[in-house]
């Protein structure tokens, strides 16, 4: 009986033992799994830490390089500026010079006591002109549209103005063609066209040049392309120019020289092809020639104050916000 009762005992105590050991060796393994697992969370840590680290270097050096960009932009800027700023006061100064060389609205005022001039340049500085001249009882006027417009128009254009002024000195010149003949032999010979290149410079003018004679109303009138308009008893007459350029020309022509015996009330327009190219309107076409003969015969009743304004705001209308593509020259003027 007490053997019986030891063996029981003994096999209570295995049984416990063997749960006790069960138990540890789940403690263990629990033990285990967090070791494992707190090794790949720190492994993780790591992991991200590095990354992190690296892409703050990357993002720093990033901003280093940015930086050191937006201050060469930004010094690239200054620059660009001040170069700017130093050719707007050049273009400027040669807006001056190109104004200086204009007629002196009183000249005009003087000796024309009906008309108008609507000049406006694209740029500061204008491939258009126009001159005026009295010598005795000739009044000698002339609007000119140079090639080009901006700078390159310009320089055209004071060389244009100082060859009339050099020309019209001349005693043995006497007819309007006779000028625009010999300004086409000094822009020529200036810009050393001579036709043997096809790399050379066509630069040169289109021109209409009236002069008029105070004491007998005869009017001399020559045009290289620019034709000149006459409005007379309502109606308009077109005297053309000769279809040559000032400067080199495939077949040259020689200008003619015409004369015209102007009557009381009539009206003389000359103008560059600013105006009638303008892009505008509802479908962004070209003002026109059709539309500007229209509006010059319209406007010719009203006075010449009038029809400067008339020009200006119709041609602003047409423009619906479109940039001006040239420049723009008409001179009116009443007999």
């Amino acid at each position: 009986m007490e053997t019986k009762y030891e063996t029981e005992k003994k096999e209570k105590e295995n049984i416990i033992l063997k749960k006790n050991k069960e138990k540890q060796e789940i403690t263990i393994q629990k033990q285990k799994i967090a070791g494992f697992s707190i090794l790949i969370f720190l492994i993780l840590a790591i992991i991200i830490a590095i990354w992190f680290f690296k892409l703050k270097r990357k993002q720093e050096k990033a901003n280093k390089s940015l930086q050191e960009k937006n201050i060469k932009i930004k010094k690239q800027r200054n620059e660009i500026q001040k170069n700017h700023r130093k050719i707007t006061d050049s273009i400027n100064y040669a807006s001056r010079i190109q104004n200086a060389l204009l007629p002196n609205e009183n000249d005009f005022k003087e000796n024309l006591k009906k008309h108008f001039i609507f000049y406006k340049p694209k740029n500061i500085v204008s491939g258009d002109f126009y001159y005026f001249k009295k010598i005795d009882e000739y009044i000698i006027i002339a609007a000119a549209d140079c090639t080009g417009h901006g700078v390159p128009g310009a320089f055209v254009s004071m060389l244009g103005i100082a060859f009339l002024n050099e020309i019209i000195r001349k005693k043995e010149i006497k007819t309007a063609a006779e000028v625009l003949e010999e300004l086409r032999i000094y822009v020529k010979t200036s810009l050393k066209q001579k036709g043997e290149n096809y790399d050379e410079t066509k630069d040169g003018m289109d021109i209409a040049m009236c002069v008029i004679n105070e004491k007998t109303n005869i009017l001399q009138f020559a045009g290289a392309y620019n034709s000149l308009y006459l409005v007379r008893d309502n109606e308009l007459k077109i005297i053309k120019a000769t279809r040559n350029p000032i400067g080199i020309f495939l077949k040259e022509k020689p200008f003619v020289n015409n004369i015209i015996q102007l009557n009381k009330n009539d009206k003389l327009y000359m103008f560059s092809d600013g105006y009638i190219d303008q892009f505008g309107g509802k479908k962004g076409r070209k003002f026109q020639t059709r539309n500007f003969n229209k509006l010059i015969l319209k406007i010719s009743n009203e006075n010449f104050s009038e029809q400067k304004q008339i020009l200006e705001k119709t041609i602003e209308r047409w423009k619906n916000g479109i940039e001006q593509n040239d420049d723009i020259l008409i001179i009116g003027i009443g007999i």
